[in-house]
Order: C-alpha cells, then sequence, then structure tokens
C-alpha cells in the first residue's frame, strides 16, 4: 500500500489539504523502533510531527518515585506531537515503543518554515491538537461525573477507535495494568469492572487483548 493510502486511513490526515498532505510525506522519513525505545522524552526541545505505522507506543510519564502516569495507547495510524510544533515549547510527555514499531517522522526543522509559507496550514495543525482538547475535557468532566463501568466502556471505545482516527476494531491489543493507568485506578478495579461488563456479555477478555462484542451496548453504557 503507498505511503499516502495508509496515512489516509487517519480520519485527520484524509481530511488535510492537498497541500498540507504532500508537505507531510515529503518530509517526513520512516523510523525504526525497538521494545522499550524512546522516541522522544518528557522535555526535550525537538518538535517533530510524528505517525505510528506499525505497532503501538505509550505516550505518558515516569517520575522518579516510579509511579507512572499513562496518556495514550498510540497505534496506527495516528498523529502525534502536534501540541511542540505548534507552541515551540518542549515535549510535554514521553513517547515508548510498546513493541518493535515503526513511526513516520516529519523534522519540525523541515515541516515548520513549510508551513509558515503557507500560513492557513497552521489551522489544520492546530485541528488535530484541538480535537485531542476536546477528548481532554471530556475526560476530566467524565473522572467528575460517570461511574467506572461507564469511563471504562468509553475509554475502550476510544481505543478501539483510535480516539476516534478510525472505525471501531473489534480486538483490542491492550493490557489491563495499562488500561487502568489510563484510567487513573488499581488494576483491581478495572479487572472486576471488566469482568461484569464480560458477565453482560458486552466484551471477553483474552491474554493481552479485549474483544468487543456489542459496540452499540458499550455506546449506551459510555454515554449514561
Amino acid at each position: 500500500m503507498a505511503l499516502v493510502e495508509t496515512l489516509a486511513r487517519d480520519a485527520w490526515f484524509a481530511r488535510c489539504s492537498p497541500a498540507l498532505q504532500q508537505l507531510l510525506v515529503a518530509h517526513g522519513h520512516e523510523l525504526a523502533l525497538g521494545a522499550g525505545q524512546l522516541l522522544f522524552r518528557r522535555g526535550d526541545a525537538e518538535a517533530d510531527l510524528c505517525c505510528v505505522l506499525e505497532g503501538a507506543l505509550r505516550v505518558g510519564s515516569l517520575r522518579a518515585d516510579g509511579r507512572e502516569a499513562l496518556l495514550a495507547r498510540v497505534e496506527p495510524v495516528q498523529w502525534f506531537g502536534e501540541i511542540a510544533l505548534i507552541d515551540g515549547q518542549a515535549r510535554t510527555h514521553d513517547a515508548v515503543a510498546e513493541g518493535a514499531a515503526r513511526v513516520w517522522r516529519v523534522p519540525a526543522a523541515h515541516l515548520a518554515p513549510a508551513l509558515d509559507a503557507q500560513p492557513q496550514l497552521w489551522r489544520e495543525v492546530a485541528q488535530l491538537a484541538c480535537a485531542k482538547l476536546r477528548l481532554m475535557f471530556e475526560a476530566l468532566e467524565d473522572i467528575a461525573l460517570l461511574p467506572l463501568a461507564a469511563r471504562l466502556a468509553k475509554r475502550l471505545l476510544l481505543q478501539a477507535q483510535a480516539y476516534g482516527s478510525r472505525s471501531a476494531q473489534p480486538r483490542l491489543r491492550l493490557a489491563q495494568e495499562h488500561l487502568a493507568l489510563m484510567l487513573g485506578v488499581s488494576r483491581q478495579s478495572v479487572n472486576k469492572a471488566l469482568g461484569e461488563l464480560e458477565a453482560q456479555g458486552l466484551l471477553r477478555r483474552h491474554y493481552g487483548e479485549i474483544e468487543l462484542l456489542d459496540v452499540a451496548a458499550l455506546q449506551r453504557l459510555a454515554q449514561d
């Protein structure tokens, strides 16, 4: 499959103007990562825009006391890294390969001047950041208002849809401990909530995977 066709599987890239699509393809290069390898670290000054082509990356942070915060698990063909590109400041989180992965990386040193030459394209990059900001606001509201089962259903659906990047996939390669980190609760709490949803016939757990059996019911639960 041609690179443009692969990247166009992402909803944001597919909506981009041909001019921006051409910039992202022309100025980028493929990068292979091994399991546990950092793509970038929190505080790094570089601001490259990236897209996962194969595998998955965890985006979060590890504190000095060993506590980990997991913001998202990024899969094909999601774009990320736009915040530093837009504001020119340091990276906000670490991005580490979960296993072997391939990433399309567009260096800011080439992309930013090209965008400055066509300033209307910056709006399209901002739309990528705004879509994620809306999800963040919704997640903060959910913490205050929704029970864990509803939050869990919503997170599973978001992960299945790659946070709006694609249509829902029925099987998720997602460890329970990572799901717990993303929700900010204990693994035991997630395990119990998953068991309740499994008992209702909404999903099935496999080793390292979660299979969504009734997406419509999960959507109704997520809206409660």
